[in-house]
This record gives C-alpha cells, structure tokens and sequence, in this order.
C-alpha cells in the first residue's frame, strides 16, 4: 500500500471519529488509522463509553446509576482487579472475588448503621422472590399487610399461602393515590409487612413505623434515599436495580434471631439461614451485580451517605412537583402529603388530554427517557433516584414549560 494511500485512508478516517459515532464505535477509526500507518499499539487499554446526544433516564428500573459506577463496572468487564479475566467470566470463590462481597456488606452496615445481630444476604432473582421467602421463614401464624399498590397486593397474595393474612387497611379503590392512615396492626401477627415506596402510583411513606409486631419492609425503590432504624425490622429487602445496582439481585437484611420460628420446613433454597450461613455463596451468586452494587456504595459513601441522598431527593422532588403544580397543562396524581421523592407521577389536566402522546413525544425529543407513565396509570411518571443529577431534572422542567409555552 502506498504512503499517499495510507495517508488519504488515515485521513478519512479521522474524520468519520469526529463525526460519525456509530463507525467509531462499531469498526474502531483509531486503531484502523494506527494500523494503516504502522503505529498499532499493543497494550491494554481502558473501553471507552461512547455516547451519542445527552440523554435523562427517568426510568423506573433498571434505573439511572452514578456515571463512575458505570465506568468501573465497564472496566472490571474487561479486566477484573488486575486479573486480566472479566468480572463476567471470574470464579465466584476466587480470592479476588471475596473482597467484593465483605466490602458491600461492610458498607451496607455503615451507611445504613445495622446494629450487631443483623446480617446482609445477596440472592438471585429480585424483590418479588421474596414475596414468597419471607412468608416461608417468619409467618407461622397470622401476618398483617398494608395494601398500598401493585407490589404490596403481590407480597400479601404470595403470604395467603402461609397462614392468615390481614389487610390492616388500603387504598385500592382510590387507585392508590394514597398511603392509609390511623389503622390497626394486630397484636398477635408475627410481623407487619409494608412497601415503603410505590413505583407505579407515585406514594411513599418516608419513616419507620410503629408498630407492637417486628416489621417486614420491602424497600426495593428507595433504599439507601434516608436514614432507616433497621432495629424495628425483623427483615428488610429489596430488588437491587433501582437505588443500588443493576438488575438481577435482591438485597436483604435479616435480624438473625427472628429466624428458626416456624414449624414448617423451609426448602434450603428458600431458607435464609442457608445464605447467612454461606455468606451469600452456597451456589453461584449474581457476581457482576455485587461487584457494581460495592461500587455504588462507594460512590455513595463519599457523596455523604443517606443524610446527604435524603436531601438531595426532597430538592429534587420540590423541584419538580413545584412544576406540576403550577404548569396549567398538568396535574398531579398521588395526595400531596404522600407523594413519593423516587416516582413523580402527573398527568395531563383534563382540559388538555388530547396532548399526552404530543408531550411525549415532544419530551422524548429533548433527551427524555423512561418518563412514560405505568399502562395502569397513564400520564407520566419522572424516578428520581440517587443517581439522578439535578441537571436532568432542571431539564425536564424546561421541556414542560417549552411545551405549555406553545399551547
């Protein structure tokens, strides 16, 4: 090949990397280049995350992660703690991997100050797996379930199967658009089981309640979004891919001496002592998923912890719901006194519905992605998880009033 050839293939091709992302990405522009003109360098080299206009995920889960999250876990794809072997193809029981799975327990227990007697599990699957592990292992007689949407209605179904179960109170026939109040928790039931946030409807409850029985919590969509009491709980859990990593683990936090009660036998599998006892090993565990979870919780750690992460989502949701209200095209869906920090939910006002699919549109031609609300919703829903910067929502907003200012 002649030198004028290279030289005219080198150039071209410098100009297709600045300008078409997709080749560069897909056929490599800088190491052709290198090759043509002999100067290919062989050495590992960190993946380079390409990306092709600014994007705002808003999507409910799998959800937004911290930007270095992302770039770690991208790296330890191609080159795992300096192994030269992808965290994808590594042996769970090797020696680099245990340090892993000790330091995102580790961290689990500072950021959330888990007292002594407490232990941290990682399993496959996610929240809704443990719809049906928690029955197994604290229901021995009776359970009381607050019905506050979707999830909440599946962990009480999976309980029936279990022993008497009572819905202390619920708000279905307003579709959800609130969190009971004033209800009563028998005495007698061997825990109290609520969600503590509402992904498809929009309501959280923000405390830990009280409660004369242990409380059970499925946390999925706002763990690690404030400071939690985990000495009220007999067990929290959760999927991880909203708050915490990507999809396919679920998180839970078990009080150890609230296990072993139930006359029943616990298939091993579905026994959370098993996974206690075999710190989250006795068969092969989502390792991909743990490794970015550590990161996570790195990321959070240094950003200032959950004190930090509960301030940051109030200013996020004042924000945003501030909008909603006095935007003349939109209307918000849940009760203003328990609407959620992680979903904000809003539809069209009335007078303007024929314009949904428009704002949609118009939205998600400004970088908006994931704000379509739930099929049993409507209208749109905005998750605004740890993740998420300021500057996407401050980006939102401008497109909303953009959109009023043209109607």
């Amino acid at each position: 090949m002649s030198v004028i050839w290279a030289n005219f293939l080198s150039n071209y091709l410098i100009f297709l990397e600045k300008s078409c992302i997709f080749v560069r990405k897909i056929f490599g522009c800088q190491e052709i280049r290198k090759y043509l003109c002999g100067t290919i360098e062989k050495k590992n080299k960190k993946p380079t995350i390409y990306t092709s206009i600014m994007k705002h995920n808003f999507c409910a889960g799998p959800a937004v992660l911290p930007q270095e999250v992302i770039e770690k876990s991208a790296q330890a794809v191609h080159d795992f703690a300096g192994t030269g072997i992808s965290i994808l193809s590594i042996s769970h029981r090797s020696k680099e991997f245990q340090p892993v799975v000790d330091e995102a327990v580790a961290l689990f227990r500072e950021i959330l100050d888990i007292p002594e007697g407490y232990s941290v599990i990682f399993l496959a699957g996610g929240a809704s797996m443990e719809f049906c592990r928690v029955p197994f292992n604290f229901l021995n007689k009776k359970a009381a379930y607050l019905n506050t949407g979707v999830w909440a209605k599946k962990a009480m179904k999976e309980a029936k199967a279990f022993g008497e179960v009572v819905e202390v109170a619920s708000s279905a026939d307003a579709n959800y658009t609130f969190i009971p109040k004033n209800f009563k928790i028998p005495a007698d039931a061997d825990y109290f089981h609520f969600t503590t946030n509402n992904t498809i409807y929009g309501t959280e409850i923000r405390k830990d309640l009280d409660s004369p029985v242990p409380l059970i919590s499925d946390m999925s969509s706002d763990i690690f979004s404030r400071p939690i009491d985990v000495s009220k709980y007999n067990c929290i859990y959760g999927g991880a891919q909203k708050n915490l990593a990507p999809s396919g683990m679920a998180f839970v936090i078990v009080k150890n001496d609230a296990l072993g009660k139930v006359e029943r036998y616990i298939p091993t599998m579905l026994n959370y002592q098993t996974h206690i006892d075999n710190g989250s090993m006795f068969n092969t565990p989502p390792t991909f998923t743990i490794y970015s979870a550590m990161e996570s919780l790195r990321w959070l750690k240094a950003q200032g912890g959950v004190k930090e992460m509960a301030k940051r989502a109030e200013a996020r949701a004042s924000k945003l719901y501030g909008e909603i209200d006095r935007n003349k095209l939109f209307v918000g869906t849940a009760n203003a006194e328990d609407r959620s920090y992680m979903n904000i939910c809003w539809v069209m006002a009335p007078e303007y519905a024929e314009l949904e699919a428009d704002f949609l549109k118009f939205a998600q031609g400004k970088g908006m992605v994931g704000i379509k609300g739930h099929r049993s919703v409507g209208g749109f829903r905005a998750s605004c998880y740890n993740a998420l910067p300021m500057e996407s929502v401050d980006a939102l907003i401008a497109c909303m009033k953009e959109f009023e200012a043209q109607h």
